[in-house]
């Protein structure tokens, strides 16, 4: 049985006495029967390390080099998310894709470094509108996940994968939950092909996930929770998804 994971991404969002207030509001609303996770902007780490020490909450950073260490002005490594006790990185969000050209090569090698340091790399995959609008979507996805695939190997199965269809993503748009399982349910196929873990992988669906619409999501049968944007920002709204 899969126990079900709900990941906020703050994004480029939040100030120290942001982060400390929300932070605070989750911790009081805490427990929940999901796994569950806040990934903060790097400057944010140090305060949520300190804040949620010790509680059900784990946290994690948005993005992280494929470099080790070196002379790479404006990146952070897997070990300096890893040294703030970080759980999970996000990897190959559509944003960095599209804004940072980040290919499916560098998203693997992204994920390849996250688990050399101890991380969980949650790997996000996901077409655009005019994709999908060209029946292009199975293709997409599955060649973007095809890439970490071919470089982890059988450490595929160490990894959380996020469905993250662009054209919904802060839009208000949302797959349908048929359409959102039917992808879901391909990816874990070619997982299956890969590893005989992938029955036991997580796989979270992205993509305007609002209280009204999360329950129905989390109920399909491939669907293990959520990589949750801007409700994600509102302790009320993060909360009730969390308790989908």
């Amino acid at each position: 049985m899969r126990k079900t994971l709900v990941v906020g991404n703050w994004k480029m969002n939040g100030t120290r006495a942001f982060a400390a207030g929300l932070l605070s509001e989750l911790k009081a609303l805490s427990p929940w029967a999901a796994d569950v996770a806040v990934c903060v902007p790097h400057p944010l780490l140090a305060d949520a390390a300190q804040q949620l020490q010790g509680t059900v909450l784990a946290w994690g950073g948005q993005d992280c080099s494929v470099h080790a260490a070196g002379a790479y002005t404006g990146e952070v490594s897997a070990a300096m998310l890893a040294d703030w006790g970080c759980r999970y990185v996000i990897v190959g969000h559509s944003e960095r894709r599209a804004y940072h050209a980040e290919s499916d090569e560098t998203v693997a090698r992204k994920a390849q470094a996250a688990l050399a340091q101890g991380l969980t790399p949650i790997v996000c995959v996901g077409e655009t509108l005019a994709e999908r609008e060209a029946a292009q979507t199975d293709a997409v996805v599955t060649r973007q996940l095809a890439a970490v695939i071919a470089l982890l190997g059988e450490r595929i199965q160490d990894v959380v994968v996020a469905y993250e269809p662009v054209w919904a993503i802060g839009t208000g748009l949302t797959a349908t939950p048929a359409q959102a399982q039917a992808v879901h349910a391909l990816l874990r196929a070619q997982l299956a092909a890969a590893t005989p873990a992938a029955a036991s992988m997580r796989l979270l669906y992205g993509g305007s996930v609002k209280p009204d619409n999360a329950a129905e999501l989390f109920a399909q049968a491939d669907i293990d929770g959520g990589l949750i944007g801007g409700a994600a920002l509102k302790a009320a709204d993060f909360d009730a998804i969390c308790r989908a």
